[in-house]
């Protein structure tokens, strides 16, 4: 009897033993995630194919409506015509000046921006009275069209790179601050508990704590900052065009209305939308990719 009870319980331990020996091979099995890299092939069929065939069919159904005569050839120029006006701009020197004058400003604006939305953003999430004060005035402020701010700008700054500067900050600021809010307030209580009790507390647990644990909420912030930007910036050189501030794309739209050239317009519409998809192809994109890495909510690379 007493050996058949000892058996039982060397049963009962084995069988225990090879549970907890499952259960750590399955947990061991989950953290063991392969991180491949995707071969070259594959990533030209899935992410650079699709584009190009998307952008060849706009080109066709553009040239099909030219050749139906769906409207006047001044109204709807071929894509040949504004493929002339781009040769020609290249030829001249100016393509690369024009799109680099916008891209520099709005670039060196965002930066500005984020420096100012960054704390800004801080504060709201961070301090109840602030919060309450300035909290429904910065998403006011968000809803706002950024081509309000061009008039008052030239009346208070005149026709500079000062007047510009100040339509992209209007324009950005108060969305890299929500979006940063919006990150904070995502932020499970526990990890600001466990923080505390680790010594994470003021300067520290923001920096260590706060904005790695809100990072997704702010980098969506700053990709509709940089939304607000490039927005901003294209209503303010557009409305407030002067040969003091240089040609930009905003300037270069405008002149091809100005002259009735509307491949040139065509030709300013697809440079601005190029340079949005750039900056984001090649900042934001990687940037969001490194953040879902960074939590394991992307495996492949």
């Amino acid at each position: 009897m007493a050996s058949t009870e000892a058996r039982d319980d060397v049963a009962k331990t084995a069988s225990k033993t090879d549970d907890l020996a499952g259960l750590e091979a399955g947990l061991d099995a989950l953290d063991a995630v392969q991180i491949r890299r995707t071969p070259v092939r594959q990533v030209l069929v899935q992410k650079v194919l699709p584009p190009l065939v998307a952008v060849a069919l706009v080109l066709v159904v553009w040239q099909v409506l030219v050749w139906a005569k769906v409207t006047e050839d001044y109204k709807l120029p071929p894509p040949g015509a504004v493929w002339d006006s781009v040769s020609a701009m290249w030829l001249q020197g100016t393509l690369l000046e024009v799109v680099w004058t916008s891209v520099s400003r709005g670039l060196l604006g965002f930066l500005l921006a984020l420096a100012i939305g960054t704390p800004l953003g801080l504060l709201v999430a961070r301090v109840r009275f602030i919060r309450a004060a300035i909290g429904p005035i910065l998403s006011g402020l968000q809803s706002l069209p950024s081509v309000a701010w061009v008039p008052p700008a030239v009346i208070w700054l005149g026709l500079n790179d000062s007047m510009m500067y100040t339509v992209i900050l209007l324009g950005a600021v108060p969305s890299i601050a929500n979006g940063l809010v919006s990150g904070v307030d995502q932020v499970p209580p526990l990890f600001l508990r466990a923080g505390r009790t680790m010594g994470a507390t003021g300067l520290r647990g923001t920096w260590h704590v706060v904005m790695p644990a809100a990072l997704p909420g702010y980098l969506a912030g700053l990709k509709q900052g940089w939304a607000f930007s490039w927005r901003s910036l294209m209503a303010a050189e557009i409305i407030a065009s002067s040969p003091e501030l240089g040609l930009g794309l905003g300037q270069l739209l405008e002149n091809g209305r100005n002259n009735f050239d509307m491949p040139g317009v065509f030709l300013a519409i697809l440079l601005i939308l190029i340079v949005g998809i750039a900056i984001d192809l090649l900042i934001f994109s990687p940037l969001e990719r490194a953040v879902l890495r960074g939590r394991g909510l992307l495996v492949k690379s």
